[in-house]
């Protein structure tokens, strides 16, 4: 009996000490984003807000941004694996991309990537990628952004297509918009640009077009002035894939908000992190809703007369 009971006291005293451990542990996790701008920066924000609002001090974030440089993006990713942290997050698919590189066993959640089949080469897509990555898309509907174009400029025949050619989500965008486009009878012609010193010379020559289409591109976000400085004045319009990319040289877009889906990249990261979710069927998580926005000044200046059913961006 005697031995019954000291087993039963141990029993007791390993659950105290594992829960004691647990209740102890400090989680660390590192976020690798691609790149400053406005949506990428509000998807962090709002993974630290979930995760601070979840966890409060039993968790230490250390964000590090690549500045748009893959080259970083690799160094950035390696080093939170030599620093073993319990998980990364990777903001905008080139971060993403080179987390995978890095690790095969430490759970990634990205936010910021349109097409995680895309992205990761997957074929047979289920909805979940079957290794160590999860995460949130920023995919907004493109039949849906087509039809605005059509909306807007009834009377543009052509759509030009303005995106970093080194971006695989803004490749896969681009080849979807064509074909929506070319069902509402617009011609379309790509405009590549290879990296962000190629911006302004693209830009200046997509002005041959009655409209421009950006998708979410994050080159083309981080330099929407140099746009907007060719663009504008040239009188043509852009139909932007996001609210930052308008914000900043567009006149309309149908847009998600980046702030939720990186919340939802936090809430995800909180189940993989405290309740040992597996992050390899979880399924890639959308936007809960799409809005219509609009830059009231570039439209004014444009003379675009734009629906009431749009709001203004900022307001």
């Amino acid at each position: 009996m005697k031995k019954v009971t000291a087993l039963v006291l141990a029993l007791c005293m390993l659950l105290f000490c594992c829960s004691a451990v647990a209740e102890d542990k400090v989680y660390n996790v590192g976020v690798l984003q691609l790149v400053q701008h406005d949506a990428l920066d509000s998807a962090t924000q709002g993974f630290i807000d979930a995760l601070t609002d979840k966890l409060g001090d039993k968790v230490k974030i250390d964000v590090k941004n690549a500045s748009g440089d893959t080259a970083n993006c690799a160094t950035i990713a390696n080093t939170f694996v030599s620093d073993d942290v319990d998980l990364i997050m990777a903001n905008a698919t080139p971060a993403l991309q080179a987390c995978i590189a890095a690790t095969t066993d430490i759970p990634i959640l990205g936010t910021s990537v349109t097409a995680y089949d895309v992205a990761l080469e997957i074929d047979d897509w289920k909805g979940f990628t079957g290794i160590n990555v999860s995460g949130t898309s920023d995919l907004a509907p493109l039949n849906e952004q087509a039809a605005m174009v059509k909306e807007l400029f009834p009377d543009a025949k052509t759509v030009g297509l303005l995106f970093c050619s080194a971006e695989a989500n803004s490749e896969y965008q681009v080849k979807v918009m064509e074909t929506e486009l070319a069902a509402l009878g617009f011609t379309t012609e790509r405009f590549a640009f290879t990296d962000s010193n190629d911006v302004a010379a693209l830009a200046e020559q997509a002005a041959s077009c009655d409209v421009v289409y950006i998708p979410t591109d994050n080159t083309a976000a981080a330099y929407t002035e140099t746009i907007a400085n060719v663009l504008v004045p040239a009188n043509v319009p852009v139909i932007a894939g996001e609210e930052g990319i308008c914000k900043g040289c567009g006149v309309a877009t149908l847009t998600i908000t980046y702030y939720d889906i990186g919340y939802k990249t936090g809430e995800m990261a909180y189940e993989v992190l405290v309740n040992n979710a597996d992050v390899s069927t979880m399924e890639i998580a959308f936007a809960p809703q799409f809005v219509k926005k609009y830059n009231a000044d570039i439209a004014a200046s444009l003379g675009v007369t734009i629906p009431a059913d749009y709001a203004v961006i900022g307001e």
